[in-house]
């Protein structure tokens, strides 16, 4: 599995017009939480479903798509911060030691 470099506002749009199931993984290169908490996701990701989106978004270069998605999915801005969107609804919202792909997978069956 691989990152999507998730870098503008038409992506997001893109991934609030998609069928089925997307995850958005938020990340702050500057905090060791969040790194712990991005290893930690990568050495399960392969437990998620092959062709399901699996964006990366780097808080401290764009901070202004993490505001859109916290406005646009009314979820409040956590740093790490994982969400499952389907069909362009938030259905997950985890932070810190909460985020997994466990978690994930537990919305999506």
């Amino acid at each position: 599995m691989e990152w999507t470099k998730l870098e503008t506002a038409d992506q997001l749009e893109g991934i609030k017009n998609k069928q089925g199931f997307s995850l958005i993984f938020k990340h702050s290169t500057r905090c060791s939480i969040s790194m712990m908490a991005k290893r930690r996701f990568e050495m399960d990701w392969d437990s998620l479903p092959a062709d399901m989106p699996v964006y990366f978004l780097d808080l401290i270069q764009h901070r202004d798509i993490s505001n859109k998605i916290a406005q646009d999915f009314s979820v409040h801005h956590e740093s790490p911060q994982m969400l499952v969107i389907k069909d362009g609804e938030c259905i997950l919202d985890q932070s810190h030691g909460s985020i997994s792909v466990d978690e994930a997978m537990s919305v999506m069956a």
